[in-house]
């Protein structure tokens, strides 16, 4: 434990990779410094502070479109965000998590990479090569009737949708390409809390008031913005993207929404 330790402070590597090292190199610091370093652990480590605000959204779904799979790959720099080595690790990632359906983050960095590693082995040894720290910051599965997915912006910005219809692929892409543009947070007011609502009301009763609206009016004219309020926020209410004259709800001609998911850089 103390060798383990001591490897630690001086490479910032995790305690699991530094037994290993220290299993390989029979005890030896140095040789497992070197080991970690090699493999590029140790620098990745290093870098555990430095902010990640570039990189990419990969987004995918099965073959029959009932399951949709996205995931987040962080970088320190757009330079690397567009490496080839770089995307391919994301897209293998990807892949992993539709071959494997992994319940959680720790699932998934355990999974095996083409290159033998662990997938967060692997991408503490790509941050050691590319030399900026890496980060896979989330993922999500869906499943449903009918699953879409639309990237936007390059990878920047990736959506799921899932409607409860089958056979409704090209509908669900439309709307998940209202997500990407949109950016709505429900889908249906009946989603929004009545305290947001109410914070609302109250933010427009003090303009009205200001205004010098008539006392007799401004709860009626409040209800109208509330509206107006729920056709930013909510997916159902909002003005279609592909036709201004008619509302999301009215394009599902029957089909629901019943999720969405929606990753932006």
């Amino acid at each position: 434990m103390e060798l383990i330790k001591t490897l630690r402070d001086r490479t910032g590597a995790g305690m699991v990779e530094c037994k290993k090292a220290l299993d390989e190199s029979g005890g030896d610091i140095e040789k497992a410094v070197e080991i970690l370093r090699k493999k590029g652990i140790a620098k990745a480590a290093k870098r555990t502070d430095r902010e990640t605000s570039e990189g990419v959204v990969k987004v995918a779904v099965n073959d029959d479109n009932t399951e949709g799979y996205i995931l987040e790959l962080d970088s320190e720099t757009d330079f690397v965000a567009r490496n080839d080595k770089f995307q391919s690790f994301a897209d293998e990632a990807l892949t992993l998590i539709k071959a494997n359906k992994p319940a959680s983050l720790e699932e998934l960095f355990s999974l095996s990479m083409a290159d033998g590693l662990g997938l967060k082995e692997s991408l503490d040894t790509l941050s050691g090569t590319i030399g900026e720290k890496l980060e896979l910051k989330r993922f999500e599965i869906v499943a449903g009737k009918t699953v879409a997915a639309y990237s936007h912006m390059g990878g920047r910005i990736g959506v799921l949708v899932v409607l409860d219809t089958e056979n409704k692929k090209d509908l669900a892409g439309d709307i998940a390409m209202q997500v990407a543009a949109a950016n709505p947070r429900y889908i249906n007011p009946e989603e929004v809390s009545a305290e947001e609502v109410e914070k609302e009301k109250s933010i427009y009763r003090e303009q009205l008031i200001k205004e010098g609206k008539p006392e007799a009016m401004i709860e009626k004219i409040a209800e109208g913005k509330i509206n107006k309020f729920y056709s930013e926020i909510c997916l159902a209410k909002q003005e279609y993207i592909k036709d201004d004259k008619r509302s999301v709800e009215n394009v599902l001609a029957g089909a629901k929404i019943e999720k969405f998911v929606r990753y932006s850089l």
